[in-house]
């Protein structure tokens, strides 16, 4: 349509189009269609939090199946094998003081430096073009 469409007199089918009674929408029409698109609210999990859920839940069903299957007593060794290495490693002196320093310069960067806000949730796919 260009500009001076208005002008031009109009045809029968135009005549004819806008002879038609038309009904009246139902109300609450334009809300509803503005709650399902322009106003949705953000997904509560992104898809990487949902693939991160699903591959923990992927290896709880392994263990689980794991346990069921008879082989509790080798998943309990492994259990003490990784706790006994984690025992050895964190008796080391200068393991704990690196962890120590490295709590303590997140403590100090954390409380001392100015805060930023998060992004909200519903901006988390970036903006939305509304008309």
């Amino acid at each position: 349509m260009t500009m001076h469409d208005a002008d031009r007199p109009l045809d029968a089918l135009d005549r004819a189009i806008l002879g038609l009674a038309l009904e009246e929408p139902p109300s609450g029409l334009r809300a509803s269609i503005l709650l399902a698109t322009a106003y949705r609210p953000a997904p509560p999990f992104s898809f990487w939090e949902l693939a991160f859920l699903g591959a923990l839940g992927a290896a709880a069903v392994w263990f689980a199946a794991l346990l069921i299957l008879g082989g509790g007593s080798l998943f309990v060794h492994t259990v003490t094998t990784i706790a006994s290495a984690t025992t050895t490693l964190l008796s080391n002196g200068a393991t704990l003081a690196w962890l120590a320093a490295g709590g303590a310069t997140a403590l100090w960067l954390s409380l001392f430096t100015v805060s930023q806000p998060v992004a909200h949730a519903s901006h988390r796919f970036g903006p939305r073009n509304v008309p």
